[in-house]
């Protein structure tokens, strides 16, 4: 299939070998760029926990006055560059913010001090308050954002040509980024009438006027590829 992904363009181009390998021509057209944001990360921490992995590799090298912290991971992404940025504990929850919640409350018992939340400026949901419900003392610091990009000429081209069979969405964000841009570019019925496969169903929100949207099973990108072997609707 011809496929548009939205991501920034590391993790773009990360996802397009993935769908090249499987047979996929893809068009990578980021909609967002990551940009770190400067924090002072000094205190007494009992973890770490990420929902993202931008949010360790935001850090840079301050991550290595933490190494020695266990890492509690949203998904398998993040928990992987954890163990790369050389984090020997890494604990992943599979899933979404509210498994993430589960897992550490399995895990936190007892811990006198803060959890250390490295979080981006854009977040779903009060990640803090949901820790607090179980008694878990947790502090964010956002150690990222998100920058918008102009919508793609090429992408605007090929979704007026019908050159589009599918658009992978990962974030919430990039999904209104793709909707807003499609609609300056004069583009907006074609790009509402292209397959939409979303991470998540929050991702999907933004969507809502297109007519064919799917929603991966689990919030992982290979749930969200597999997708791609389902029928459109």
């Amino acid at each position: 299939m011809r496929v548009v992904v939205t991501r920034p363009q590391a993790d773009g181009e990360r996802t397009a070998a993935a769908l090249e390998a499987l047979g996929h021509e893809v068009l990578v057209a980021p909609l967002m760029r990551i940009e770190p944001v400067v924090v002072d990360l000094a205190g007494t921490w009992s973890a770490i926990a990420v929902t993202s992995a931008n949010a360790l590799q935001a850090i840079g090298a301050a991550a290595d006055k933490m190494k020695t912290l266990p890492v509690f991971a949203v998904g398998e992404r993040s928990a992987e560059t954890a163990r790369l940025a050389g984090f020997a504990e890494v604990s992943s929850a599979n899933g979404d913010v509210k498994d993430l919640v589960r897992l550490i409350a399995a895990r936190a018992v007892g811990t006198k001090a803060s959890l250390l939340y490295l979080a981006g400026e854009d977040r779903a949901g009060d990640f803090i308050a949901q820790l607090a419900a179980h008694g878990i003392d947790a502090k964010m610091k956002v150690v990222y954002h998100t920058v918008a990009e102009l919508f793609p000429p090429v992408l605007a081209a090929a979704l007026e040509a019908g050159d589009v069979d599918a658009v992978l969405h990962f974030s919430r964000r990039s999904a209104e980024l793709f909707v807003e841009g499609a609609r300056v570019s004069g583009v907006a019925g074609p790009a509402e009438d292209v397959r939409h496969l979303c991470l998540s169903a929050q991702v999907a929100e933004p969507l809502a006027g297109a007519s064919r949207i799917a929603v991966a099973v689990r919030p992982e990108e290979v749930a969200l590829i597999a997708l791609l072997r389902a029928q459109p609707a």
